[in-house]
């Protein structure tokens, strides 16, 4: 029987599944969170600047999958025949021509510009903003397919900024690369920045490649933009690839590093998002939502019915960026799960103080693991009325529709008798209004919404957000039933890289997760919250206005 690996890159930590691929079953699986991420090493919350050191990355890579493997027998080891993987991103970093990350290199191993630059890292709002300005009067648009409207947490963004405030990075930067192609390609041996197969989804979402542009925005608008891109173009890529392609075999390196056979495929990477899609068994015209610290939202349809459109205020349209053949579609908030957290750190702030000054940190723990459930539980017993509480969700700024990473979030109709459970409420109930938006301005731009599906940390485990998410969008939510969905999703791709199945819904009918929850919307929740919906959109328009 052949066996696959997925391997899924999240921001926290790395996991790895292995999933059989005639039936799907999850046979084996493991954890390894980012030693450095998880002390904030690198990191400025205060000036959004998010970095991951690739050291992070490969080690988890290495410990995830050994101890995967651990848990089956030799003769299961024996029959793998294929690994993908998926990553957050934008996340690229600068590289030399080797390939090597500079971060990798001792004079830049603290560095945090010559480290992979996390997707929720918007250090490059200006340059965001540049690109947009020129891109607008330019004689091609370059973002049309991006929604219309370029991000600071996008590829561009992220190196202009970079090449502007390092001179050291800037002179040693041969190229720059997507975590997702980054670790797939190390998996082969062949980091090679000039010969390594880039992502579609990567390329096309926020790298602004189309085969409209024959690829990359023109030399010509790149030098306007900024001389110091000059000739990183030709030091990029041409050419993109989908995820049912092989990036190469595995090297004998990493072969003997994991304990797989050295003839294991190692297919073309992509992103979590749409991987997670994949592994959730997207169809034409569902809209997957992948909820964590952030959401992507994904949606696929046949090219022949939407192609001809240009959607407003997305994170772009691709030719096969989820399933070969289909135009994929993303879209996305910047913080969900995220927000939520803050929260948490605001309530939780003094008391650890106190409780630290007591000699009771060994408390702190605990209270951070029952806090948000506890809240979950007060908010869900506090009824729903058109004069709550209303907050708006853009404390990491917006990702779409129209993104805009200077906004900050608010808060509007509290009293003396609000408590953290009314603000909590409120919280969610605007994680799920910005969701909302974003359904809306796919319908307003002609592309239908048949069902939508959740996976994520925030989609299993908790039921109050879940069903505030139905009431608000007064839709039926089907929850997938794997804890692993992107994990698994790269699975798919990669039994169809390694050409176990011939096509992506072949391999989905056997390996795509199953749903074990469906949450439907309650009417008289609906209804108010329409109202309450209509006070979410008049108060982010003034703050907008008012930015």
């Amino acid at each position: 029987m052949p066996f696959v690996i997925g391997v899924d890159f999240g921001t926290d930590s790395v996991r790895a599944v292995l999933v059989d691929a005639r039936t799907g079953e999850e046979v084996a699986s493991g954890v390894h969170e980012y030693p450095r991420w998880k002390t904030g090493a690198y990191c400025n919350p205060a000036r959004s600047q998010f970095r991951q050191h690739p050291l992070d990355y490969l080690e988890g890579l290495e410990k995830s999958i050994q101890e995967t493997l651990s848990q089956v027998s030799p003769e299961v080891v024996a029959s793998i025949k294929g690994i993908s993987v998926d990553t957050t991103g934008s996340t690229p970093g600068p590289v030399d021509e080797n390939g090597t990350p500079l971060a990798l290199l001792p004079e830049f191993a603290d560095n945090p510009n010559g480290m992979f630059i996390l997707w929720k890292d918007h250090t490059g709002n200006q340059e965001a903003e540049e690109i947009n300005q020129l891109a607008h009067r330019w004689d091609t648009d370059f973002t049309k397919y991006v929604g219309g409207i370029y991000s600071s947490e996008w590829f561009w963004a992220k190196i202009l900024r970079t090449l502007r405030t390092d001179e050291a990075v800037r002179k040693a930067a041969f190229s720059w690369i997507e975590h997702c192609d980054w670790v797939s390609a190390v998996l082969t041996g062949n980091t090679n920045p000039l010969t390594l197969k880039r992502s579609r989804t990567a390329a096309g979402h926020k790298a602004l490649w189309h085969e409209e542009f024959q690829g990359l925005p023109s030399e010509e608008f790149l030098t306007t933009l900024d001389p110091l891109l000059s000739g990183l173009r030709d030091r990029l890529f041409s050419r993109t690839y989908t995820s049912d392609e092989p990036m190469g075999a595995i090297s004998a390196e990493w072969a003997a590093k994991l304990g797989v056979p050295t003839d294991v495929v190692i297919g073309v990477g992509s992103f979590d998002a749409h991987m997670g899609a994949v592994g959730a068994n997207i169809e034409p015209y569902a809209l997957v939502k992948v909820i964590g610290t952030s959401t992507c939202d994904m949606l696929m349809a046949p090219s022949v019915d939407v192609g001809h459109l240009l959607i407003r205020g997305i994170c772009g349209q691709v030719d096969g960026s989820i399933v070969p053949g289909m135009l994929g579609m993303e879209a996305g908030q910047s913080a969900f799960g995220d927000l939520y957290a803050w929260f948490g750190r605001l309530i939780l702030e003094p008391i650890t103080g106190l409780l630290k000054k007591q000699g009771k940190a060994d408390e702190i723990a605990a209270l951070q693991t029952a806090l948000i459930p506890y809240l979950s539980e007060q908010a869900s017993q506090l009824p729903v009325s058109e004069t709550d509480v209303i907050a708006i969700d853009w404390l990491n700024g917006r990702r779409t529709p129209d993104a805009n990473h200077t906004l900050k979030g608010a808060l509007s109709g509290l009293n003396l008798g609000s408590s953290s459970a009314h603000v909590f409420k409120a919280l969610v109930e605007a994680t799920a209004y910005g969701a909302r938006r974003i359904a809306e301005r796919f319908v307003e731009e002609g592309v239908p919404i048949r069902q939508v599906i959740a996976i994520g940390g925030v989609a299993r485990k908790s039921a109050f957000v879940m069903q505030t998410l139905a009431d608000v969008m007064n839709v039926p939510i089907k929850v997938a039933e794997s804890d692993q969905c992107c994990a698994r999703g790269a699975a798919v791709c990669a039994a169809v890289a390694a050409g176990i199945y011939p096509t992506f819904a072949e391999a989905q009918r056997s390996m795509a997760s199953a749903f074990d929850a469906v949450f439907t919307p309650r009417s008289d929740r609906a209804s108010v919250y329409d109202v309450l919906y209509q006070r979410y959109l008049s108060l982010g328009d003034f703050i907008e206005k008012n930015n």
